[in-house]
This record gives structure tokens, sequence and C-alpha cells, in this order.
């Protein structure tokens, strides 16, 4: 029980320090956790998708996950009437972090919204600018630990003995994101995807200790830090069956930094029904004040199946933090469907 007891040390009573957002490696594949911009830019009028991450499966008893949902939909604006096809989206996305050693969660709901204006009567460009806003809860089982201070001397961890004074176990905060979203993609051709987000412009205050101890001495406090977050994704056509699309995805909150490059390659196998097959590679680097170095490779294989899309990865860790590198890995699946309308001008976006 040491290792979990420490970890929930340090999620409490962290104060000098506020803690990073989940991730996802498959960012594409998640795209309301990604940018609010990217809110309803997808070929069709809805979209569906839920993520799965495991990770640290034989570090703790059991895996630290992260679990996602989404669900967007978008509308034209007067699309009879107007020579430039502008359009909105609308959309909720729920997402959940749990350590089951000690039932310690983080849950949150967003509701959003974006504008996608066209800037060509195709649709070939446009330009999106998105808003996000919902409430963040953390929450922790405190019946699932033992304190030094109730060992009975022998071998028993008396219940009720501890002394330890705990706050409430459950706190909830205010939370809102914005973002920018650029898209250059003519049918067929070379396109460009460029977008910025801002995740919690409010800096919300997210320590459990923040209320029992405001007016005190020593205030604990735990400020979650903004995320400054950018990506740049090419598609490049190789040839009637194969899109090549190297991308670059950089974040920063606080002292931390993390960034993703890789490749992604795209292959058509059905040109009358767009089934194909996506394998990628990518390679991310962590940075704080100590220095930057690699964190993990990731290997990506995805499927499209009519509506459907079907993405698995696997991060193999680099970073040497534990004896073992078999351990370090972190196992992802992301599900999404895409209700089509025929001849849809869509606001492009990225697949994985």
């Amino acid at each position: 029980m040491k290792f979990p007891f420490l970890v929930l040390s340090f999620l409490l009573c962290t104060t000098g320090l506020s803690a990073q957002d989940y991730h996802f490696s498959q960012f594409f594949a998640a795209p309301l956790t990604l940018n609010p911009a990217l809110i309803g830019a997808f070929p069709g009028s809805y979209r569906v998708a839920i993520s799965q991450r495991s990770q640290w499966g034989q570090t703790l008893e059991t895996p630290f996950s992260t679990t996602a949902f989404a669900a967007d939909f978008k509308y034209y604006v007067n699309p009879k009437k107007r020579r430039y096809k502008d359009a909105f989206g609308v959309g909720v996305s729920f997402a959940s972090d749990r350590v089951a050693e000690f039932n310690y969660s983080v849950n949150q709901i967003m509701v959003g919204g974006a504008f996608h204006k066209a800037l060509d009567p195709k649709s070939n460009q446009s330009l999106s600018l998105g808003f996000q806003l919902g409430i963040v809860q953390r929450n922790v089982s405190y019946d699932q630990l033992t304190f030094e201070d109730a060992f009975d001397g022998t071998s028993v961890f008396v219940d009720g003995a501890s002394a330890e004074e705990l706050p409430e176990n459950n706190y909830a905060f205010g939370d809102y994101q914005l973002g920018l979203n650029y898209a250059y993609a003519p049918k067929n051709k070379a396109a460009v995807f460029i977008g910025a987000a801002i995740h919690h412009f409010n800096q919300p205050e997210q320590s459990f200790f923040a209320e029992i101890t405001r007016g005190q001495s020593v205030e604990v406090t735990q400020t979650l830090y903004r995320r400054y977050s950018g990506y740049v994704n090419l598609r490049l056509p190789a040839g009637r069956s194969l899109d090549i699309s190297p991308r670059v995805y950089a974040y920063m909150q606080g002292p931390h930094l993390a960034t993703n490059a890789g490749t992604n390659l795209r292959f058509l196998v059905n040109e009358s029904n767009g089934s194909a097959f996506h394998l990628g590679a990518y390679v991310r680097g962590v940075g704080n004040e100590s220095g930057y170095g690699v964190d993990s490779a990731v290997g990506m294989f995805g499927v499209e199946v009519n509506s459907f899309l079907i993405g698995m990865s696997y991060d193999a860790g680099l970073n040497g933090l534990q004896t073992s590198r078999r351990h370090q890995g972190a196992f992802e699946i992301n599900i999404a469907y895409l209700g089509k309308e025929n001849n849809d001008e869509a606001v492009p976006c990225p697949k994985f």
C-alpha cells in the first residue's frame, strides 16, 4: 500500500506544482479534447467517438485508465441561399481519469460550439473558432488507504485509529477553453491543417485543501496551469491510393512541455465506400525545468470501414523510469462513427 499512498499524497498535497492533463496518442481521433475549434469539423451531420487508454499496468495493481466520450453535430448556415457554405458545430464531451488503487478519479463534462467560416465557394479553405465550458470533479476514496499511525505494531491496521486530518473527498470547479483551426484541403491535392488552443483559460483552483485552509496562515492551493497547444498536419497524396500525413503536435502547461512528431500513412482499399487502413509512427518528447528528453515511441494502426473508424496504438516507454521497459507501455483504442450526408461539403479534419 506504500506506493499508492505516496501517489495520493502527491495528488492531494502538492502546493507548488500543478498537475498535467491527460492526453491521447491518437490526438486527432479525440478532436473535442484536442481543440474546441474541431467541434463539427468532419464530413457528415454527426459524429460519436469513444477513446480508452490504459497505462502503468505493471506498476500499479490495476492500470491507470483514461476514458473519453464525445458527440458533436454540424449544421449549415442557409446552405441554399449563400455562396459560401459556412457551418457551425455543437458538441458535448465527457472524460474520466481513474486510478483504481484507491478510487481516485478526475471527471469532466464539457459543452461547446464552433463556427466554421468557408473562405472559398468550394469550401477548400475554412477558418474555425470554438469554445468549451464545463465542470471538473476530483474524487478519492479514503477507505482504500491505511496510515502509519493506525498500525498496531504487529500485522494489522486498525480501522478508524488514524489521526490524519483529511479534507472532503470531493472537489469540483468550473473550466473553459478556446481554440482556432485553419484548414486548406482541396480534394485529391496537398492539404494543410493548423490549429491552436488554450485550455483552462480561467486557471481554476483544484486543491482538495483549498476550502479548509482559506484564510489560514498557510493556505494550500494548487492552481491548474493554462495549457497552450498547437499542431500542424499535412496531407500529401502519393499516388491514387496513398496519402502521407506528417504532423507535429506540441503543448505546454506551466513548466511542462510535450512534443509529438511523426507520420501517418493512409492506404485506400475501396474507393467506392472509402474503406482504408492507416499506419502511423510517432516519437514523444517531454521536458521541464530539469531538461528535455525522449519519453516514448508510438505505433498506430487504424481502419476505416464505411462510416466507422477504429484506431489502436501502443506507447513504448523510453524514459528509463522503470527497470523493465516492457512495463512502461500504454495501450489506446479509439472508435468513431460518422453519420454522413449525400454530397456533404465537409469541414475537413484529420481522422487519427
